[in-house]
């Protein structure tokens, strides 16, 4: 009889029933949470997209693209919104695994069980906000931009206009995306061909299509064409929390007349508390639209004025925000007394669903879940910059070391981006930090794979 080695043997077909089970059991586990909880997990932002359709002017960081996704599914309850979540959660995931030559239907059902029980990505496809966009977004560029060849052209096509949608649905995501392009066309002289520059700059069109989804979307709900507002107003903030907006005022106040003059004293320490506090200065002096030119005026001298400060403030919120990772930021009933107003305002109908939800019931908490949510991602952290660094030191740069550096340059750009414009919160951590854990199953199975195939001619039949 004919030797036939492990590595020769095809793999047996599997069983279309285990693939339809699958195929249904993912979706479950991603929106577990939401079944759980009896309605889709609601955050304190949910109410500002929501309010998009029904108010007709633009707001702060709030993305009238998702706020129109969000509106179309109402009348389900929203429960269509968390089919999409996780369909393209499974649908990116199992891409994912394609490229890499790693297609098979328990390996992507073990990736999704893992994902599911260690880090915060069921909660984010079952939560009606822009966070899961954001981790899927650069997987889903990564696909079309390094193995563009390898898929369909329809394939492609929805690729292009998910990134571009997830893109639209808020400001940080899209800087993220556009700095991984940016380093694309810059690295790509150095990557000896492994970067096309067709899927380069199809990659690089999804974030004009984004844009211009955005710019589209304000018009039709709003009447201007502009982009969404609250830049530097967002950034005043975080250098108030830093410090910086106290000394700005105590040395100009004797010459210039801001109406934030006679505050300067009493002005809160975070954020967070400026600006959606019941009882801030910020709502005395009304809020955005009376507040915004001089914030932006201050802002933008402060920087001038304090150029090192500034610096180390970047640095030290960067630093802090790669390491704010914890699940279920303002998830908690008391942040969400907003989102419930808008409830109550423009869906009455729903409140009675929304009040019989766990979250409403019961005091909703991380903490059990963030015991391991926050040390596998933290350890994910560390071992894809080592893989990353070790590869370098090789000059060993392979598929496997490409997706370890976007994955790090999007932590990074993340991190940097939130930080400094927004302040660390662990919510911008934790709506990308899971894609660490897969990029490191990935080189985990990959590696198995390799070594399997190695050892396979001394085991035969």
């Amino acid at each position: 009889m004919a030797e036939i080695t492990a590595h020769t043997m095809p793999e047996r077909a599997a069983n279309p029933l285990l693939i339809w089970a699958i195929a249904v059991a993912i979706p479950l586990m991603l929106v577990a949470p939401a079944l759980w909880n009896g309605y889709p997990i609601l955050q304190s932002d949910t109410g500002g997209y929501l309010a998009r359709w029904y108010e007709g002017y633009l707001v702060p960081s709030r993305s009238t693209v998702f706020g129109l996704y969000l509106h179309y599914g109402e009348h389900t309850h929203f429960w269509v919104n968390l089919a999409i979540q996780a369909l393209a959660t499974m649908w990116i995931l199992q891409l994912m695994l394609r490229v890499f030559g790693l297609a098979r239907p328990w390996r992507l059902f073990g990736s999704c069980l893992v994902l599911t029980l260690t880090t915060a990505l069921p909660w984010l496809a079952s939560m009606l906000l822009t966070d899961i966009f954001a981790g899927l977004s650069v997987l889903s560029l990564f696909i079309l931009v390094l193995h563009g060849d390898k898929i369909s052209r329809g394939e492609k096509i929805a690729l292009f206009v998910f990134t571009a949608f997830a893109a639209a649905t808020h400001s940080a995501t899209m800087g993220v995306l556009l700095g991984l392009c940016c380093v694309g066309w810059i690295a790509r002289p150095f990557l000896r061909g492994r970067i096309r520059a067709s899927h380069l700059l199809q990659g690089t069109l999804t974030i004009a299509m984004g844009a211009v989804m955005l710019v589209s979307a304000n018009f039709a709900l709003s009447g201007q064409v502009a982009w969404t507002p609250g830049g530097f107003s967002i950034a005043f903030a975080r250098m108030l929390q830093d410090g910086i907006v106290s000394r700005y005022l105590n040395d100009h106040c004797t010459t210039e007349k801001f109406k934030l003059c006679p505050y300067r004293n009493e002005l809160p320490e975070t954020a967070d508390d400026f600006l959606w506090s019941r009882e801030s200065v910020f709502n005395n002096l009304g809020r955005f639209t009376g507040m915004r030119d001089e914030m932006g005026y201050i802002a933008a001298h402060a920087l001038a004025d304090y150029p090192l400060w500034q610096a180390e403030a970047a640095l030290l919120d960067t630093g802090e925000q790669l390491l704010k990772v914890a699940t279920g930021e303002n998830t908690d009933h008391p942040t969400m007394m907003h989102t419930y107003g808008i409830f109550r305002d423009y869906l009455p109908r729903q409140l009675k669903i929304v009040d019989a939800a766990r979250q409403q019931k019961t005091h909703l908490t991380f903490g059990p879940f963030n015991l391991i949510h926050v040390p596998v991602a933290l350890f994910s952290t560390f071992l894809v910059f080592a893989f990353l660094f070790a590869s370098i030191w090789r000059r060993q740069i392979d598929e496997v070391t490409l997706l370890m550096a976007t994955v790090c340059l999007t932590l990074v750009g993340n991190a940097f981006i939130c930080g400094v414009i927004s302040g660390p919160h662990d919510r911008y951590g934790s709506r990308l930090v899971w894609i660490t854990t897969f990029a490191i199953m990935i080189a985990a199975i990959r590696r198995w794979q390799r070594d399997e195939t190695a050892n396979a001619p001394s085991r035969t039949a």
